[in-house]
């Protein structure tokens, strides 16, 4: 059980960029919630609750997986991908307008997956610094500092490109 929750229900497990595959979910989520014309606070809440799922169960499971498999972080847990997919698109319903079009809503998703995937894999400091916590924090705290920054950046862009210009 605790495999098949840190793998996302099997998302880790998946060939090719297992990280990749762990932040799906969030982006399809965001995307039908924004497509559909859901507002801003159960777009949050839906966020939010992926976040604390994927942080509680890395937390709680990734040191079974890591005794596991003896790595210090396994390619196949993708809960943090999860969470922190989830983070980067938190605050974003709060700033997108009732009038966004579903070509806006697809770059806005888009721009979100792209930014955290090139955070989370790069690692600038003081991301790399934080793996350095041990076991589930460590594999955690790296991709939710990467959903911040990615967050940031997704924000100016939408601001500056996205909503001024009309994309």
């Amino acid at each position: 059980m605790k495999r098949m929750l840190t793998s996302c229900f099997g998302l880790g497990l998946l060939p090719l960029a297992p990280g990749t595959w762990g932040s799906l979910p969030p982006v399809i989520i965001f995307a039908a919630m924004s497509h559909f014309g859901v507002s801003a606070v159960p777009t949050a809440i839906t966020m939010a609750v992926l976040i604390l799922f994927g942080s509680v169960v890395c937390v709680l499971f990734a040191p079974a997986i890591i005794a596991a498999t003896g790595k210090d972080d396994p390619r196949e847990v993708v809960a943090d991908e999860l969470a922190g997919q989830a983070l980067t698109f938190l605050p974003v319903p709060f700033f997108i307008t009732a009038e966004i079009s579903t070509r806006q809503i697809l770059i806005t998703t888009a721009l979100g997956f792209l930014f955290f995937r090139l955070f989370d894999i790069v690692k600038p400091w003081p991301i790399r610094k934080l793996e350095k916590l041990p076991k589930g924090w460590g594999i955690l705290a790296d991709d939710l500092l990467a959903a911040v920054l990615a967050a940031i950046v997704l924000l100016v862009c939408y601001w500056f490109w996205i909503a001024e210009s009309g994309a």
